[in-house]
């Protein structure tokens, strides 16, 4: 089993954009040198605890800070971007970074309707026709950043479309989703497969099942391969560890039920304001799901469910909090909660 990281570049309430960068910058340096996988960096729009809105420019951050890592994007929602424009992007970072870019593709608007038309909008049609078109959106982002590109047919004359001129190799392509869809698109492209465990929890395992069994081999890829995304916070003490994990379990409440979204609070602050009576069933369902305990507990959770979803690889979704007084350049509990997961599994992190 391997180690992975997810990361939203979360914004604090006593951070900017540019500590929140910072952060993350230092994340990914401890992801890189304490033998993580790959670290994947997110797409959402418009939202205020969530500076992740542009996955190829935090990829040429990251990468430039790191030097073994590989890292992706989790995902590039495709349906908001000209697939061009996508290719272009991830044919040059590959050309930066040879053999360490993956790019994970996924069809969800990653923000409110009003941001997502927005964005659609300049991508080359109206959502609905961007959606439609999602499964050729795929063959051609795909196609343009091979060496070979393709062959764009204007009015009887083909001409000749490379993302990059002179490519000697590809970024590994994902599919990434949270339903059936993509499972079925990824097994008929022979692509790999991650569900978005984290984020939605149910129907994993049919997913999963769902893709294995319809995966049809292709010349990238002979065999199914998929992981498992998860949300964690492991800390010293099982204390520290549910402490640190009230913030995004707020945040997430309020993103499910409509409520204001806002800056992650810190620590102390939603623990003056706790979750209404009304939504703990919710916040009992998400602690079910996600990994929050001591080293030794996290990493058997983990170890529970890479066997329980047949996985050689989980992807950490760093989720703990901050206290009051940390300094706000830095996530030391995020950072935490990398180095203590690899300490306990070295074996799995090398």
């Amino acid at each position: 089993m391997r180690l992975s990281v997810l990361d939203l570049v979360p914004v604090r309430s006593d951070q900017t954009t540019t500590d929140a960068i910072a952060a993350t910058r230092s994340l990914a340096q401890v992801a890189d040198e304490t033998g993580y996988h790959r670290y994947w960096l997110a797409e959402h729009h418009n939202m205020p605890a969530v500076a992740a809105t542009n996955p190829p420019v935090l990829i040429a951050l990251v990468g430039a800070a790191t030097s073994r890592i590989r890292v992706g994007s989790g995902g590039v929602m495709l349906p908001n971007h000209a697939p061009l424009v996508v290719a272009e992007q991830f044919a040059l970072l590959e050309a930066a970074f040879p053999g360490r870019i993956d790019l994970g593709i996924g069809r969800a608007p990653g923000t409110d309707p009003v941001t997502s038309y927005a964005l659609r909008h300049g991508a080359g049609g109206v959502t609905d026709d961007a959606v439609s078109q999602f499964p050729s959106y795929v063959d051609n982002v795909i196609a343009m950043m091979s060496p070979g590109g393709v062959g764009l047919d204007v009015n009887g004359r083909l001409h000749a479309l490379n993302a990059t001129p002179a490519a000697t190799g590809q970024p590994d392509v994902w599919l990434l989703g949270s339903s059936d869809y993509s499972a079925q698109l990824a097994a008929s492209r022979g692509l790999p497969y991650v569900f978005a465990h984290h984020f939605s929890g149910n129907g994993t395992a049919e997913a999963l099942a769902l893709y294995r069994s319809s995966f049809k081999p292709s010349e990238s890829l002979a065999a199914a391969r998929t992981f498992l995304t998860v949300n964690a916070v492991v800390a010293e003490t099982q204390e520290e560890a549910d402490r640190l994990a009230l913030p995004q379990l707020q945040a997430m409440v309020a993103l499910r039920t409509g409520g204001p979204l806002r800056p992650q609070r810190l620590v102390e602050e939603a623990e003056a304001d706790p979750v209404p009576d009304a939504h703990l069933p919710l916040v009992h369902a998400m602690l079910n799901r996600w990994v929050i305990g001591t080293p030794s507990s996290a990493a058997a959770h983990l170890s529970e469910l890479a066997a329980t979803y047949d996985v050689d690889e989980v992807m950490v979704h760093p989720v703990a909090g901050a206290f009051t007084g940390t300094p706000a350049g830095a996530a030391p509990a995020r950072e935490a909660t990398l180095r203590l997961l690899a300490k306990e599994l070295p074996q799995q992190a090398a």
